[in-house]
């Protein structure tokens, strides 16, 4: 690859970088008056959280059904069984449950926001609210955004609880884990810092997701092309930065 074309790529990837460092503190900005329609933001929650119930919730009992049985063996080998609770807990909490929620989360409902907003550009409906004098960064981008931030930690902590009931399914009911034992060891083990590391990263994963699901509609050419080609970019850049952030945010915490 020559140097013209390796810095033909790096500057596109300034721009981009630039474009939604300028976008998100336009976002900012009206985010704070996006907070005096409560009625608006209750349906985007709904919409971001509500209607992705159904996959966390399957995901993270079979989530947490493997983790009961991978868990199990392994300590199994060490004449730790017992300690399946514990390994379940902190699986889950800190690292299994924010980063598969948030990528599931940019599948399901990153992709609805980014088509959502690409087809209102594509079909002048964001140009139309330019011209009766209504941002529609106020009432459209706005109230999308602030509900994906605030729904993406409540999936988290569906996920976290229905992975441990998944866990304990395997381990109590198959393998002849005590159910005490599990329970005890769960709680005994998870510290708050624990629980805080998780709910940080659920909400940095919901901001970042969020927000590029948003710049990719609201900036999408107005084609079918165009939004089919945000809805993409969407999903692999949320996919990217969040396993990026993971590691970020878990080597902080440590």
């Amino acid at each position: 690859m020559s140097k013209s074309v390796r810095g033909s790529y790096l500057l596109e990837g300034l721009r981009r970088l630039g474009s939604v460092a300028l976008f998100l503190l336009q976002l900012l900005g009206q985010s704070l008056p996006a907070l005096a329609r409560p009625g608006l933001l209750v349906k985007q929650i709904y919409n971001a959280g509500a209607r992705s119930l159904i996959i966390i919730m399957l995901s993270g009992l079979f989530v947490g059904m493997v983790l009961g049985l991978q868990g199990y063996d392994l300590l199994q080998r060490f004449g730790s069984e017992q300690a399946l609770g514990t390994a379940a807990a902190l699986g889950l909490l800190r690292e299994l449950a924010p980063v598969i929620t948030a990528l599931l989360f940019a599948g399901r409902a990153g992709t609805a926001l980014t088509s959502e907003i690409g087809l209102m550009r594509a079909t002048d409906q964001l140009t139309a609210m330019e011209i009766m004098a209504v941002d529609p960064l106020r009432y459209v981008a706005a109230p999308r955004f602030l509900g994906g931030v605030i729904a993406m930690p409540l999936l988290t902590a569906i996920f976290s609880v229905i992975g441990l009931y998944g866990a304990q399914l395997v381990g109590v009911q198959l393998m002849g884990v005590d159910k005490g034992v599990f329970w005890s060891q769960t709680q005994g083990s998870v510290a708050l810092h624990d629980v805080s590391e998780g709910l940080v990263k659920s909400v940095v994963f919901g901001f970042a997701c969020s927000l590029i699901a948003v710049h990719e509609g609201y900036h999408a050419e107005p084609t079918a092309e165009g939004v089919g080609l945000a809805t993409t970019r969407t999903v692999v850049a949320s996919s990217v930065l969040i396993l990026l952030l993971d590691y970020v945010l878990t080597a902080a915490f440590l």
